[in-house]
């Protein structure tokens, strides 16, 4: 591990790292051993953040050209990669990730940073056809102050995402990450800074969430926030921002399943398959926790992910192995709790916890269940760990049945050598994000995402974020 260049025990307001009163421990998810401290922001420390952010608008950010906005987020892109190595260790130390997935999320970050750097100054408004003596056209601005709460899973890539696609817009944001893993949001204000990024475009309050994360949430001086996360705690944001009519967009829980059609290319799918449930360790709204297969073909994809998952290795995220650890004692207490569900059906492989991995980190083998039926608790609720669930069906209409039937509608997927088949499939899915023949398309940071009923609401990545973090103003000039 890379010793960190930054004191992760200071907040980011309006341009100045500064220390507080009180910290919070920063856990090692892969030992159990205190590694940092991290501020313990407070609902004061939120309201000078967000009055940084107002004078940011009102002064030297607010005055950039919108190709000006994108030159500083090109830098900050540039800067990432050179700190590639020492953001994805403190990510790998911090979630618990192995490193190869968390160099990709170093790469995706500054992708995201890339990407709205050389859009900012391609959103444009519209004219509308209106009445003669008329000119009508639309514009794209700002909502003003925009708060982001991100969750631990993925800090990189949902900060590229959203902080990313804020500032491109000419926002200012207040940024909260989890209290779990704090670390690479720290890093990145620092590369913001080291950007040029003008000062109160950016602040980084850490803390709890029911101490500062409420106390942004409620705050009647925001504009819009974006939040990724649970079910709950989404739902409480959503009450809280509705006080002071803010909108807000919200990427939650999600239990997505890949659909495998007789005349699937199983070579092709089985990497998918497994790969997509087990990445971070199960810790991810889009995981594919859910296999439907079939009938015809159930036996035999069973059989393979099985081999598939005996071949797993779990253990520290700097081994760098198949999976790391989950992020806590209490996710993986929730975790095993659902395992627990599975006595009524098979449990058709276990991945291994390799034998030195320290006693004191949270791992979970990761494990195959087979003979499970779309009412199943395991195939409606959200697991958030290495747990996937393979359920047979028969026919288009059943199989449509099984994956609309649950509260979610985050992602799926299709996997059919019949266009005509997968294209249908496509249509009847309630998802935000539909893969035919593939599972996720490599990240795709071009494509918007987003859920549908306890999924969430709004969009973001892709131009539609953009879209998103900005408010449309009509202008109706007449003149005769």
């Amino acid at each position: 591990m890379q010793p960190l260049w930054f004191d992760p025990a200071e907040i980011l307001i309006g341009g100045q790292w500064l220390p507080t009163a009180d910290r919070l421990p920063v856990e090692n998810p892969s030992t159990g051993e205190t590694i940092a401290e991290i501020a313990r922001g407070t609902p004061a420390d939120i309201d000078a953040a967000v009055a940084a952010a107002q004078g940011a608008l009102a002064g030297d950010w607010g005055a950039l050209t919108a190709a000006e906005r994108g030159r500083v987020l090109m830098r900050m892109s540039s800067l990432v990669l050179e700190h590639a190595e020492a953001l994805a260790q403190a990510e790998a130390l911090d979630v618990g990730k192995p490193l190869k997935q968390a160099r990709a999320d170093v790469v995706a970050l500054a992708r995201y940073l890339e990407f709205y750097g050389g859009a900012a100054d391609k959103v444009m408004g519209e004219t509308i056809p209106y009445l003669n003596g008329y000119t009508a056209y639309t514009l794209r601005e700002p909502h003003g102050v925009t708060a982001h709460i991100v969750p631990w899973n993925y800090p990189m890539q949902i900060i590229g995402r959203s902080v990313g696609a804020a500032l491109a817009m000419g926002n200012a944001a207040v940024l909260k990450p989890a209290e779990e893993a704090s670390l690479t949001a720290l890093a990145f204000g620092r590369i913001a800074c080291a950007a040029g990024l003008p000062a109160g475009a950016l602040n980084i309050v850490t803390g709890l969430g029911e101490e500062a994360g409420a106390a942004l949430s409620s705050h009647s001086g925001i504009n819009h926030l974006s939040f990724t996360g649970s079910v709950a705690v989404g739902q409480m944001i959503q009450a809280a921002t509705a006080a002071n009519v803010v909108p807000v967009t919200l990427e939650l829980g999600g239990k997505s399943p890949q659909l495998v059609f007789a005349d699937a290319d199983l070579d092709r799918a089985l990497p998918f398959l497994v790969n997509a449930g087990i990445q971070n360790a199960g810790q991810t709204c889009s995981a594919a926790s859910r296999i439907l297969v079939e009938r015809s073909r159930y036996d035999e994809v069973v059989t393979r992910m099985a081999e598939a998952y005996r071949a797993l290795r779990v253990g520290p995220a700097l081994a760098d192995l198949d999976l790391g650890p989950l992020i806590s004692g209490r996710q993986k207490q929730i975790v095993e709790g659902y395992l627990t569900l599975a006595a009524d059906l098979e449990i058709a492989a276990r991945g291994q916890v390799v034998a030195d991995a320290p006693a004191g980190g949270h791992y979970v083998a990761p494990t195959l269940i087979a003979g499970g039926h779309g009412a199943h608790r395991l195939a409606q609720e959200e697991i958030f760990g290495p747990a996937q669930l393979v359920i047979p069906f028969e026919g288009e209409d059943e199989a449509v049945a099984i994956a609309n039937g649950t509260d979610y509608g985050l992602v799926a997927s299709v996997w059919s050598e019949s266009g005509p088949r997968a294209m249908r499939m496509a249509r009847r899915l309630r998802a935000g994000q539909v893969f035919l023949n593939n599972y996720g398309a490599g990240g795709g940071v071009e494509l918007p995402f987003g859920g549908t009923g306890k999924s969430g609401h709004g969009r973001e990545k892709g131009f539609e974020a953009l879209y998103g973090f900005s408010a449309l103003k009509t202008v109706a000039a007449w003149h005769g």
